[in-house]
């Protein structure tokens, strides 16, 4: 009688079967999809690169369903799917990546939340291609429904089919968009919101008359001033400055209102003042 085979230590999850999802990284983004995997049963451990950042997120999260938070990299090595979602710059995302590919056995899937990155480009610095994607979800993540999926030209069938499984597991619309950066929502948002800042600037009308226009003419659930400082102002100036090096459009580049707003730390909701004063 012959012996069974041995089984693989380090399977990959059958199609429509959750991942173990590892997220490394701590910010808005990352305690978004921890939270929205969490309450659909998915099992999630989240990196923080700091006491503080751990903190942060612990506190965030608090009300939430488990979430295992660790400092050690190293947590993250038997998860099935490593999401790196560190901030938006391309060496910083390139070195998470690596250090992720270098952990994660085999059959572990590589993504980035990125918006604005080469999607080639970070599948290449990954050192794993083949098992890399852009996993881009928006905010807030647990109530947002489209996931933008990309996918660099090394990977296969089985990566796209557990990518657009892992987002349906999040009841979540994944679309597959074109490796240019800002995908296909934000390429399309970030002028519009950049044009409504330079009105601003001409007009001297009030950001509320500005919202009030695109909400009840054009039935925005939230004006272009207020989306922007829900994005957050230096996040916005970051993906604007991404897009015009791209295609050199001006309607890509960040108005100056944008880069003086960075400049005096009115980033938005999350430092209280941006475009509006939420104190």
């Amino acid at each position: 009688m012959s012996q069974p085979a041995p089984s693989d230590p380090d399977p990959a999850p059958e199609h429509g079967n959750a991942e173990r999802l590892g997220i490394a990284g701590s910010g808005t983004i990352a305690c978004g999809l921890a939270a929205a995997a969490a309450s659909h049963g998915i099992e999630v451990t989240l990196w923080a690169r700091s006491d503080r950042s751990l903190e942060r997120a612990r506190a965030t999260l608090a009300d939430e369903p488990e979430v295992t938070l660790t400092r050690r990299l190293d947590d993250l090595a038997e998860v099935s799917l490593a999401v790196e979602a560190v901030i938006e710059d391309q060496s910083a995302k390139q070195g998470m990546l690596r250090a992720l590919a270098e952990r994660l056995p085999d059959t572990g899937l590589l993504a980035s939340t990125t918006s604005s990155l080469s999607v080639a480009g970070l599948a290449l610095g990954s050192g794993a291609p083949e098992r890399f994607f852009a996993l881009h979800v928006f905010n807030p993540v647990t109530r947002m429904e489209l996931v933008e999926l990309c996918f660099p030209d090394e990977a296969g069938p089985d990566v796209r089919d557990r990518a657009r499984a892992f987002c349906v597991a999040l009841e979540k619309t994944p679309v597959e968009v074109p490796d240019e950066p800002g995908f296909v929502v934000n390429r399309l948002l970030f002028p519009y919101m950049f044009e409504a800042v330079r009105l601003l600037e001409r007009s001297g009308l009030e950001p509320e008359e500005v919202d009030a226009c695109m909400k009840l003419g054009a039935s925005h659930p939230m004006g272009p001033l207020e989306l922007l400082d829900f994005v957050g102002i230096d996040v916005a100036d970051a993906i604007g400055e991404a897009l015009h090096a791209d295609t050199s459009d001006p309607a890509h580049r960040p108005p100056g209102r944008i880069k003086r707003l960075v400049g005096e730390g009115r980033l938005g909701r999350k430092s209280g003042r941006g475009f509006y004063d939420y104190g």
